[in-house]
């Protein structure tokens, strides 16, 4: 047999199975085996003292129980135990892989992210650095001058934060005037809930002084009414649509590497959180010529494209070449560190985006009414749907239309995606209803100290409430809503873990959740929310070998230094698309 052995410094052997179809037969041994083999189903409301899969222990799994070997067979999960018996199982020709003393754990997937937003992002100007408005400016210049544009061109950047610039407000009009006078510009903040527009991009755009403002949204105004360039929610949304896209080829490019990313962090299953008109053709085209490495699922913007759902059933609920339709995507209000969350009580001080009075609570993007049609239709057509809920009236205004549109048709596992103030007394009803949390908690570290401004530490502390959660039976997942932040999956785990602040600040300790339950949340957990829990989540036979090596064992480790394991292999279907 053919050995194949990884470093004890975490780098690997030259491996047989990089950049070639998979070996008929390989052994993984000698390290850990994480399994997060799941016992039962899902206890949606009946026992909230069990975990959503039954009864593992929230430690991790026992050594007891741990394998020592795990045999793979063209792509699948064959044996997984002994060493003497897989070897026996594998035979003759069979690649062995030695772990030496790394974890093996099933791949990483992604709960909620937006990967073509992600793959457009790489060829925009990274603005997540800039400490101020002059920053901007030159990183915005120095973009345009190095890419020698035409007039025509558009100059976008993203991920620019007002909470941490030093002037701690939005760039106006002006402002993006100075970096690039000659060109459309759009800047996009960090939430993706909001942006600004030069004065050039505001003509291009024929916004002016007389143009109204659209449900759920807001553009920005002068003392004289007219636009000062700043756009929010459905305005921005609905204006920075309109820009050109780069061509194909190009966006293939991106994707592919965009793909390479997610990879380098573990995952082998990726979302496409609000797939438009312009989205799913790229995704067909890459699923069509094979460029796809990682399986990918699309949901559909429901509230403009629902036709595509319709126009295009063979990918529905089925991978083609690794696409598949999930189902539909709403908003139902914005973000809590951009103030325009929905909340049921006042943000801090009262004083909101575009208020100067107390008692500002951000505000919906629909009516109720809009909202239940949303849900009859995933419900009619037996689909899931996500809904972006991040205060606590979203979240009601989600769970309340569920429960007078549900009745008794077929559960559809639809999905509050981030549920970052969601409360106690709404998990509860969640779970009653089979609704999936899937928590975006790495903002206990990036917001955290945002959110004790906004809404008082009280309210802070309960951002992202995974224990709560699964002591009300909800099943929950974490993500990282990329391109917001970088999809690494073991800081989300460190985030959940230990939930402190950039300053250092504890952020709700009764919140925490052990480090095993916080892998369920990004392996077993997700993969239900996918309905995909009978074929990826765990290392069992029958199962993808859908697989990730840690340098370490992060059941072990000390839960501070979490965020510091590093990926060495992931593995798709047996296939090794990345090592470190």
């Amino acid at each position: 047999m053919k050995q194949t052995a990884l470093k004890g410094n975490g780098d690997l052997e030259k491996n047989p199975l990089k950049g070639k179809e998979p070996l008929e037969k390989t052994v993984y041994f000698g390290g850990d085996i994480i399994t997060m083999e799941p016992d039962g189903s899902p206890q949606h409301g009946k026992s909230p003292d069990r975990q959503p899969y039954g009864g593992l222990p929230h430690d991790g799994q026992s050594q007891s129980r741990q394998p020592q070997a795990v045999l793979v067979e063209d792509g699948i999960i064959r044996y997984v135990g002994t060493k003497k018996e897989a070897v026996r199982l594998a035979g003759g020709g069979a690649s062995m892989v030695d772990l030496v003393g790394a974890a093996l754990l099933p791949a990483f997937i992604d709960s909620h992210s937006h990967i073509t937003a992600f793959a457009n992002t790489l060829g925009l100007v990274d603005l997540t650095g800039a400490k101020n408005f002059e920053d901007m400016i030159q990183k915005l210049r120095a973009f345009a001058n190095a890419r020698k544009l035409a007039t025509d061109e558009w100059v976008v950047g993203f991920g620019y934060d007002h909470n941490f610039l030093m002037e701690k407000q939005h760039p106006d009009k002006s402002v993006l005037d100075r970096a690039v006078p000659d060109h459309p510009v759009l800047i996009t903040h960090a939430s993706g809930h909001m942006g600004v527009v030069n004065s050039a991009g505001l003509l291009r755009f024929g916004i002016g002084k007389e143009t109204e403002e659209p449900a759920g949204g807001r553009i920005g105004r002068l003392g004289d009414g007219s636009p000062d360039g700043y756009l929010e929610e459905t305005a921005f949304t609905a204006y920075s649509a309109r820009i050109p896209q780069p061509d194909r080829e190009r966006l293939c490019r991106q994707m592919e590497l965009a793909q390479q990313q997610y990879l380098q962090y573990g995952i082998t299953t990726v979302q496409d959180g609000l797939t438009r008109e312009n989205d799913l053709p790229l995704l067909m085209d890459m699923a069509r010529e094979h460029r796809l490495l990682v399986d990918t699922v699309s949901y559909i913007d429901l509230n403009r494209n629902g036709e595509l759902l319709v126009q295009n059933q063979r990918y529905l609920k089925n991978y083609q070449n690794r696409l598949k339709i999930g189902g539909y995507k709403i908003f139902l209000d914005g973000s809590p560190q951009g103030r325009t969350a929905w909340m049921s009580r006042p943000y801090q001080n009262g004083i909101g985006n575009g208020s100067d009075k107390d008692g500002y609570c951000g505000y919906p993007i629909y009516e109720d009414e809009q909202v239940e049609s949303f849900l009859k239709t995933a419900v009619a057509k037996r689909v899931q749907i996500l809904a972006h809920c991040n205060g606590d009236a979203a979240a009601e205004q989600l769970i309340r239309c569920y429960e007078r549109v549900i009745e008794k048709q077929a559960p559809i596992r639809p999905v509050m995606i981030h549920a970052q103030l969601v409360r106690p007394d709404q998990l509860k009803r969640m779970a009653a209803l089979g609704m999936v949390a899937s928590f975006f908690t790495a903002h206990t570290y990036y917001w955290g100290d945002i959110h004790r401004q906004n809404f008082g530490k009280e309210r802070a502390d309960t951002i992202s409430p995974a224990r709560s959660a699964q002591e009300a039976g909800v099943v929950y997942t974490l993500h990282q809503d990329t391109p917001v932040i970088r999809p690494d999956m073991m800081q989300t785990v460190w985030c959940a873990v230990n939930r402190i602040s950039k300053s250092g600040r504890a952020m709700g300790t009764e919140e925490r959740i052990t480090p095993y339950e916080a892998l369920q949340a990004v392996t077993i957990h997700a993969a239900y929310q996918y309905f995909e829990e009978g074929q990826k989540g765990s290392i069992q036979p029958g199962k993808l070998a859908d697989l990730v090596v840690l340098e370490r064992n992060p059941l072990t480790a000390d839960p501070m230094e979490l965020d510091k394991i590093s990926v060495l292999q992931t593995i798709k279907e047996g296939r090794v698309l990345y090592q470190r």
